[in-house]
C-alpha cells in the first residue's frame, strides 16, 4: 500500500509539473525570465540530486563489500562476475542492432537539409580516450572516488576490499561486522531521502517545461516519438525475456520495479533509482550479496537505453545532414560505441559526449550534437527508465544461475503471501 501510495503521488507530481511549467512558460514572455523562474524551481530535484549522490558511495562501498566479503572466496566473485559482463555484453549488443535497424526504417532525420548551427556544445570528445577511460577505472585514492561519485572506482575498491575480507574472515569479522551495519544505516537514510522523490519529479518536470515549453515535443516530436517507439520495442524484448527465464514470477519483478521505474524517467537519472532497486530486488527476492555487486556493475556497464539512444542519435544527425552511410560503416559505428560507452557513469552528459566522440572518429560534423541537445532532458527520461529494467533484469538472471533467488514454486508462494 505504501509502495502504492509514492507510486501516485510520483505521477501526480509529474502531471502537475508539466500543468505549472506550461502555464509559465506561456505567462512570461522573456526568455531569461523563463530560465530564472525554472531555475528558482529546479532547486527542489536540485536537492533530491545533491542528497541522492551524498549516498550513492556509501552504499555502494558497503554493501558490495558486506557482498563480496560473504562469498567464500575469489574464485565466486569472478564467476559472477564473468556471468555479469557476459549478460551485459550480449545487452549491449542487442540494445545498439536494434537502435541501429529502426533508425534506418524511421529514418527521422530525413528530410533536415538545412542544419542551424549555433553556439559550442560544451561538449568535450577527448573525455572519451584510452588514457582516460583507464584512469576512469583504476582509483588513484579511494577518498578521491567517494568525493567525486566514481562509481566504477569504487567498485574496484570495493571488490579489492571484499575480497581480501573474504580471505581472512577471522581477522576481518570487525571489519564485516561494522561494514554491514554501516549498509544497514545508509538504506535508512536513503528511506528518508525518497520521502522527497515527488518533489523532485514535480519541480524537475516544472523546469523543464518552462524553459523549453510544449513547442520543443512538437518541433522534436517525429525524433522523439520514433525513438519512443524503439525503447518501447526494447522494453517489449526485455520484458519478453524475463517471462521466458522467470515465468509468471516476473510480473513481481516489474511489479517491484514500478516505482524505481517511474522516480528514473521523471528525474531523468538513473543514479536516482539506485538505492530504491537495490532495496526493491531484495523483495523479489535477490540474495543481497548478488544485487550489491551487479547492480553497480550494470550501473557502468549495462545501459541498455543509453546504448540504443547512441546508435540512434548517431545515425539520426548523419541522416539530418544527408550524409549517406554504408552497412559497413554503421556496423563499424555500432562496434565503436560499444567499447566507448563503457565506464563513462561519472562522465557528466555522458551520452552526447560518447556520440560527440563517435561523430568526431567517423567524420561527421559535430556540430550535429547541437539538433538533439534541447530534447535530452526528455530523451535521457526514457533511457534512465529503460536503464532500470535493464539492470534489474540482469542482477535477477545472474542471481538465478547462481542459485540465490528462490525456486518459481517459492517465488509463487512469495506472491501470494504479499499481495492482499
Amino acid at each position: 500500500m505504501k509502495t502504492n501510495r509514492m507510486t501516485l503521488l510520483i505521477l501526480v507530481a509529474m502531471l502537475l509539473g508539466i500543468a505549472v511549467g506550461g502555464a509559465v512558460h506561456a505567462g512570461i514572455d522573456d526568455p531569461m525570465m523563463r530560465k530564472t523562474v525554472a531555475g528558482y524551481i529546479a532547486i527542489g530535484s536540485t536537492i533530491f540530486l545533491r542528497l541522492i549522490k551524498m549516498i550513492i558511495a556509501p552504499l555502494v562501498f558497503s554493501t558490495l563489500t558486506v557482498g563480496i566479503g560473504h562469498m567464500s572466496d575469489a574464485a565466486a566473485v569472478g564467476r559472477v562476475g564473468g556471468k555479469a559482463m557476459l549478460w551485459f555484453v550480449l545487452a549491449s549488443l542487442f540494445s545498439l542492432s536494434l537502435g541501429l535497424v529502426l533508425v534506418n526504417l524511421f529514418g527521422p532525420g530525413v528530410g533536415m537539409h538545412k542544419i542551424n548551427v549555433m553556439a559550442s556544445t560544451n561538449i568535450n570528445p577527448a573525455a572519451i580516450t584510452l588514457d582516460g577511460f583507464v584512469k576512469h577505472i583504476v582509483p588513484d585514492s579511494v577518498f578521491r572516488a567517494m568525493t567525486d561519485n566514481e562509481i566504477l572506482q569504487i567498485v574496484v575498491f570495493s571488490v579489492f576490499f571484499g575480497v581480501a575480507c573474504a580471505s581472512m574472515p577471522e581477522r576481518s569479522r570487525v571489519v564485516m561486522e561494522w561494514t554491514e551495519g554501516l549498509s544497514h544505516v545508509i538504506l535508512r537514510v536513503t528511506g528518508y531521502v525518497m520521502l522527497l522523490a515527488p518533489l523532485a519529479v514535480f519541480c524537475a518536470m516544472a523546469a523543464t517545461v518552462a524553459t523549453n515549453g510544449f513547442g520543443i515535443l512538437i518541433n522534436y516530436g517525429k525524433f522523439m516519438g520514433e525513438f519512443y517507439i524503439a525503447m518501447a520495442m526494447l522494453w517489449l524484448s526485455l520484458v519478453g525475456v524475463a517471462f521466458l527465464i522467470f515465468g509468471n514470477s516476473a510480473r513481481h519483478l516489474f511489479k517491484l520495479m514500478r516505482e524505481p521505474f517511474l522516480l528514473a524517467f521523471s528525474t531523468a537519472s538513473s543514479e536516482a533509482a539506485y538505492p530504491l532497486m537495490l532495496e526493491q530486488l531484495s523483495k523479489f527476492p535477490v540474495a543481497r550479496k548478488i544485487s550489491s555487486f551487479v547492480l553497480p556493475l550494470g550501473y557502468s556497464f549495462n545501459l541498455d537505453g543509453t546504448m540504443m539512444y547512441c546508435t540512434f542519435a548517431s545515425i539520426f544527425i548523419a541522416q539530418a545532414y544527408d550524409i549517406p552511410l554504408s552497412w559497413g560503416t554503421q556496423i563499424g559505428m555500432l562496434l565503436t560505441l560499444m567499447l566507448t560507452s563503457k565506464g563513462v557513469a561519472g562522465v557528466p552528459r555522458a551520452s552526447l559526449v560518447v556520440i560527440a566522440a563517435t561523430l568526431n572518429q567517423f567524420n561527421l560534423p559535430e556540430e550535429g550534437v547541437l539538433l538533439i541537445i534541447g530534447v535530452d532532458t526528455f530523451l535521457d527520461m526514457g533511457r534512465s527508465a529503460t536503464n532500470v529494467i535493464g539492470n534489474s533484469l540482469a542482477t535477477t538472471v545472474v542471481a538465478k544461475w547462481e542459485g540465490m533467488l528462490v525456486a518459481d514454486r517459492e517465488t509463487e508462494e512469495t506472491i501470494q503471501e504479499l499481495e492482499p
